[in-house]
């Protein structure tokens, strides 16, 4: 008894990589756009509350997050560029922007888990308002958006990741033009003989129209 090995077909091999490639650019341009949007938001927001004593009376302060630290933001602009910028490069500048990409994400991470206990910028509010150096803030506490800022530097890290790891499957932009800004000369279609069947076929298979010629 003979046994017939079943031989792959070459593009059912290469839909794989070209489907993971493709649900992963959707999955981190969800991410990548979101996490910046999320982290610039909630560097607007009240990070820190407290009081501080001025004239002998309570003073309540607050603080958003761009002033507490303005690291969130800024690496949250710089990971939308990078994400942008991926598909403007190849090979290893797509993974050097894609690095950048992710240590921008880790970065908006940090800087929004230090700044959820900061109290620097409420006591530099106190010093402000009750003309004295040395005062300070009481009653302090923090509100949850260090942390969702925290979440969004964790969005842009995931976009990272799967631009380091699928990047090489993702489209990148055209290059029909070069660099000179003129644009390249188009591959002038085979000439097909009517009288041979082959070439036909080769026209039909290629998109042509062989009586058109």
């Amino acid at each position: 008894m003979e046994y017939v090995t079943a031989v792959p077909h070459p593009r059912s091999e290469a839909a794989g990589p070209a489907r993971a490639g493709r649900l992963s650019l959707a999955v981190a341009l969800l991410a990548g756009a979101l996490g910046a949007a999320v982290a610039l938001l909630s560097t607007r927001q009240r990070w820190s509350q407290g009081t501080t004593t001025v004239a002998g009376g309570a003073f309540s302060l607050t603080a958003k997050g761009s002033d507490v630290t303005g690291v969130p933001a800024a690496l949250a602009i710089v990971g939308l560029a990078a994400l942008v910028a991926v598909f403007a490069v190849r090979r290893a500048g797509r993974l050097l922007v894609a690095a950048l990409l992710a240590l921008s994400g880790v970065g908006t991470i940090a800087a929004a888990l230090l700044g959820a206990s900061d109290s620097s910028a409420l006591d530099d509010k106190a010093a402000q308002a009750a003309g004295d150096t040395s005062a300070t803030v009481h009653a302090l506490s923090h509100t949850a958006w260090p942390y969702v800022a925290a979440v969004g530097g964790a969005l842009i890290l995931l976009a990272g990741l799967l631009a380091l790891r699928y990047g090489r499957h993702w489209p990148a932009m055209s290059g029909r033009y070069e660099r000179d800004g003129a644009p390249k000369p188009r591959r002038r279609a085979a000439t097909v003989d009517p009288d041979r069947p082959e070439d036909l076929w080769k026209a039909l298979d290629r998109g042509e129209d062989p009586t058109s010629a």
